[in-house]
Formats: C-alpha cells, structure tokens, sequence
C-alpha cells in the first residue's frame, strides 16, 4: 500500500514560500513512510524546479507535480482526471492555494478571483476526488482559511462575486469564511466515512501572500502592515517553517483520529467567528458553490 498526499498549492503566484516549505516536510515525510507526495500547482515549470531541489534536500523521488490552474474549472476537472487515473488512494488532501487582497480580477469562468481561487477551486476539486478519498479511509482534507474570516469575514449573498461594489478586503474576508463553512458542512457530509475534515489559520506568516495589502487597507490597517514591514514588526511574523506547523499538525497528528470538523490554531482548536458557526449558511454555501461550477449531485 503506498500513500499518497496532495498538496494543492500555485508556485509562481500564490503558493507562497511557506508552502514550498511544507512541501519540502512532505518531501521528507514521504522518503521516511514510502509516501507518493503529489504538488497541484499553476507553474509546474517552478514547480518541477522545486521538486528537484526537494528531492536533493529530502532523499525522496516519490514526488510528482501536476498542473492546476484553480482560477479554470477545466483545469480543475483535467486535474481530478489525472489524479484519478493514475492513483489508487489518496489519503491526505491539503488545500493551500489562496491568493489575497488582490485587485478587481476575474477567474476564467467569470467568478470573483478571491472567490474562485480560495473556494470554488477547491470545493469542485475536493468533491471530484472525495470517492478516491473515501475509498483511501482513514483519510483527511486540510483546508487552509485564515483569521480574517473573523475580521473580515461576511457571506454577501445578494451579490457574492461583488459585481455591483468591489472591495478587495471583503472579498478576502468572504473567501476565508467560506473555507470554514465548507469544512463545516464537508464534515457532516462526510460523517461514518472515516474521512475527517479541518480547516485552519497558519498564523501571521512572512511571505508574498500579503503583496496587494497595502492597496486595498485603509489607513489604520495600512499603518499596522507598514509597521510589520520594519524589523522589529518582521520579528513578531511566523517564518515559513512556524507557519507549516499547524497544516502539518492537522494533515499527520494520530491524536485526531477521532475528530472532525475542528478549526485549528497554533496547533490546537480554535474558535471561529459566529457567522462560521451557521450550519445554514454553510449548507446555503455548498448549494450555491455545487450550482456554480456544476456539481453533479452525489452526497447529501
């Protein structure tokens, strides 16, 4: 039985170094269990580049790199595709990929970018490998949100690709919390399965990740991510390395076994915001996301 880990991530937009540097912890995990480690990823050119240099740090080649455009619903069917095609379990699903803040984009399916990326990406490319998964019990999905579900976190129902007012902040905010409402109802979708569901905040972690922040902050936010810019501020950040921690924690630790539907911090439980905790919302939100990139009904 050889296991098998995906880490959906975006090398040369917005995977981010923190998430390169998961990938070289999985490199390694998957030499020390003779895991097959699988990086989904937009730049499978850096991607490939990346895997070399892991497999000269880890000592590992099971690593194989696809591509994954979550900003293209074709991309992600082509992607479930392979994946199904070629492998015959998979046992962790970890998706990383976000992009935050940005200006008003579109995917290419017309969706608001922060949207598309950070949740609809991912909800059809978790529920196209959800029977591989569950066929691969006991099996686990990460999905990595943020607390700015919490700051800044509201569903906008009446025009949720923010067509008619465009706010970059709220926009990040409504993508975030839609990770933990999908996790949410994911897991009680998921109940008797064995397959467990998390999400998480990484923390406040130095990386390219915040690039369009001081853009779309208004003054006092502005300041404060200014501030974190001097040295002092980069000293209260998590490196890369910390910022992995809790994914890895929930993607591995044996002592969750019998959990399901946590959200995480600092390598421990987490509140999240009431919004998050609104079971109709999140079966609103899994509706209307299945509605939005086409998903066949096959779980209720």
């Amino acid at each position: 039985m050889c296991f098998c880990c995906l880490f959906v991530g975006w090398l040369g937009g917005y995977l981010g170094c923190w998430g390169v540097c998961l990938f070289v912890f999985l490199g390694g995990f998957a030499n020390f269990v003779g895991a097959r480690v699988i990086l989904a990823c937009r730049d499978t050119a850096k991607a490939e580049a990346a895997a070399v240099e892991i497999s000269k740090t880890t000592g590992s080649n099971n690593l194989l790199v696809v591509k994954l455009d979550l900003a293209s619903l074709a991309s992600v069917r082509e992607c479930a595709k392979k994946i199904k095609a070629d492998e015959s379990r998979l046992d962790i699903l970890i998706n990383n990929a976000g992009i935050m803040m940005c200006p008003e984009w579109k995917t290419e399916d017309g969706f608001e970018m922060q949207l598309g990326v950070n949740h609809l990406g991912h909800f059809l490319l978790t529920n196209l490998l959800l029977d591989l998964i569950k066929s691969s019990a006991p099996a686990r999905i990460i999905n990595v949100s943020s607390i700015g579900h919490q700051w800044f976190g509201k569903m906008c129902w009446d025009d949720i690709h923010m067509r008619s007012n465009y706010d970059p902040v709220a926009a990040y905010g409504q993508s975030k919390l839609a990770n933990v409402l999908f996790t949410r109802e994911l897991s009680k979708r998921l109940k008797g399965t064995e397959v467990s569901a998390y999400a998480l905040h990484p923390g406040n972690v130095e990386t390219e990740l915040s690039r369009y922040m001081l853009d779309a902050l208004n003054l006092p936010w502005r300041i404060i991510s200014r501030f974190m810019a001097t040295p002092f501020g980069r000293f209260m950040l998590k490196t890369p390395e910390q910022g992995a921690q809790t994914t890895i924690y929930c993607a591995v630790a044996e002592e969750l076994s019998d959990t399901i539907g946590l959200y995480f911090s600092d390598c421990a439980p987490a509140n999240t915001s009431k919004l998050a905790q609104d079971d109709d919302s999140a079966r609103r939100l899994w509706e209307l996301s299945a509605e939005m990139v086409s998903l066949e009904k096959k779980m209720e």
